[in-house]
């Protein structure tokens, strides 16, 4: 069943976009439609404690030759946010194939950042028959990779928690000069539970121990671009070279950028996906 929630929605005078609920059998998810729905279908999944608005910076910039769908994983945004559901990497997954199917989409080149990129390499194992391509922007390989904070008060052990403490929080996230945190953002941190923020975190986690994701992405043979802002405070951007084991992989490092280039810098991260989007997208007939 999917529900409407309004119909379209207009952002500052760009196109309208189409968001609406997918009534799943362990809880809804909120799903936004932007682009000609014949034109080839991109999957944004945005990481942990974020959202669809993540995505929206970039949106404009993919809708010329895309049909650009985004989904509010499980917990997060204004999808559900069960306390008795799973929120482990491959059920995550199966959500966004679910949502996929209800579609109607057959074929799709999924992007994820940070922790979306480890949801769709889990779809893509799932769902081989619908990913043809993959981009990860800033997803760690592996946990080898990932930078400790520098101070536990670095977390969000007090909830609700301030908006001095989602800054603090998030500020590892973004590395470009006299960037600013759009409020939107502190708005998904705050709109989560606590049990959804520390439950996605720990599944991300679980699913890096149980393999790296270099040595998932070389047996499903799968194109693969990834993009990394080379400034990256969470996760060694160096360590963008361990996913070259990948047979054909491409790898694209941006200067001057941190963990999340599709909000520091759209126009320069959209550049190569959509250079790789041309080749591996899937017209629909």
């Amino acid at each position: 069943m999917t529900v409407s929630d309004g119909g379209p929605h207009m952002k500052g005078g760009a196109e309208a976009t189409e968001s609406s609920t997918l009534s799943l059998d362990d809880g809804d998810i909120h799903v936004c439609q932007d682009g000609p729905r014949d034109a080839p279908a991109l999957l944004l999944i945005h990481g942990t404690a974020s959202s669809t608005r993540s995505w929206n910076p970039m949106v404009a910039l993919l809708t010329g030759s895309h049909r650009v769908i985004r989904i509010d994983l499980l917990g997060h945004g204004r999808s559900a946010k069960p306390a008795d559901r799973s929120y482990a990497l491959p059920d995550q997954a199966r959500r966004a194939g679910a949502a996929l199917d209800r579609l109607g989409v057959e074929h799709a080149v999924v992007v994820g950042h940070s922790s979306g990129g480890v949801v769709a390499v889990a779809l893509a194992e799932q769902r081989p028959d619908v990913v043809t391509a993959l981009a990860l922007i800033n997803t760690g390989p592996g946990l080898d990779a990932f930078i400790a904070p520098q101070s536990a008060a670095v977390g969000l052990a007090q909830w609700p928690p301030t908006d001095e403490q989602i800054r603090r929080f998030a500020s590892s996230g973004f590395s470009r000069a006299g960037y600013q945190i759009p409020p939107e953002l502190l708005d998904d941190v705050r709109c989560m539970t606590h049990h959804t923020l520390t439950t996605t975190m720990r599944a991300t986690r679980d699913y890096l121990e149980q393999q790296a994701l270099p040595d998932r992405l070389a047996a499903l043979g799968k194109p693969l671009l990834v993009i990394f802002g080379e400034e990256d405070r969470r996760w060694r951007s160096a360590s963008a070279a361990d996913y070259r084991a990948v047979p054909g992989a491409t790898v694209e490092l941006l200067p001057g950028l941190g963990h999340s280039p599709l909000l520091e810098d759209p126009p320069r991260t959209a550049v190569p996906l959509l250079a790789f989007t041309t080749i591996h997208a899937v017209r629909v007939d």
